[in-house]
């Protein structure tokens, strides 16, 4: 089953006591001339994962920079906890589309980088890093260089930066889009049970609305630019199954239809 929600007036909303992210009325325009966002309203729970779902060029990457402090709003408010961003913060950890890892260093050096830039003594941070190399399948790899790596392996490595730093949030942009599909369903199912053992707020821009359903609690789809909410979709699935058999799934192959269908009518 799937529950849409209308997208409330913000004069009349509610504060969520679950909500670890806030967002009030964020508009952000370039140069100032391209509206890439605007009037931003959304609430982001704790212990849940979001996806940010939309045509190409509605801002979802925007949205997700805004969110981590990497990039401030022309107007409107992010909180954290209930205090305002301006900047980013140790709460919220960011994996990059593209790795942004060190070339010259070896996969533990790249995973610790983060601890390393805490001033965490050098015992503590490898073992942190260590265990979260195990943690995304790389135990084994610690010693070797990103360019001895495959694009799903750098992802990982990443990945195991941003759980090192023990941040309450984890915000991912297409963290898939550089790996083959074999490798991308291999990532998805980690992520389920990553997520299962780590307890964080993900919060993940897509353009897959297939890998949007499997992964998501919620499932925010933007408009085309300027950005809005057009609508929430809760997707309701037990991940606990075969995987192959959550894909099957009658109820999840008609939600990606669903999906799609509001959407078709943005693409070009």
């Amino acid at each position: 089953m799937t529950m849409t929600h209308p997208i409330p007036d913000p004069e009349d909303a509610a504060p969520v006591a679950s909500a670890i992210i806030e967002v009030e009325g964020i508009h952000k325009i370039y140069n100032g001339a391209v509206t890439a966002l605007e009037n931003i309203h959304l609430e982001f729970n704790r212990g849940e994962l979001t996806s940010l779902l939309g045509p190409s060029g509605c801002g979802k990457t925007t949205l997700l920079k805004i969110l981590a402090g990497l990039l401030k709003p022309t107007s409107g408010e992010v909180r954290v906890n209930g205090k305002p961003v301006t900047g980013p913060g140790p709460e919220r950890a960011f994996v990059f589309q593209d790795f942004a890892l060190m070339p010259w260093a070896t996969v533990l050096r790249n995973a610790s980088y983060g601890l390393e830039l805490q001033g965490v003594g050098k015992r503590e941070r490898e073992d942190r890093a260590r265990h979260y190399v195990a943690e995304v399948g790389l135990a084994g790899f610690e010693d070797k260089y990103p360019h001895e790596l495959s694009g799903g392996m750098r992802q990982r490595v990443g990945l195991a930066r941003a759980l090192a730093v023990n941040a309450d949030v984890l915000m991912m942009d297409e963290p898939f889009s550089a790996v083959d599909e074999q490798t991308r369903r291999k990532f998805q199912e980690d992520l389920i049970r990553l997520r299962e053992i780590e307890q964080k707020t993900f919060i993940l821009v897509t353009h897959s609305i297939e890998e949007a359903v499997y992964l998501s609690d919620r499932i925010v789809l933007l408009s085309p630019r300027p950005g809005r909410v057009s609508q929430i979709v809760t997707p309701n699935i037990d991940r606990h199954g075969d995987p192959e058999a959550i894909r099957r799934n009658p109820e999840y192959l008609d939600l990606i239809d669903d999906i799609w269908a509001g959407l078709r009518d943005y693409v070009e």
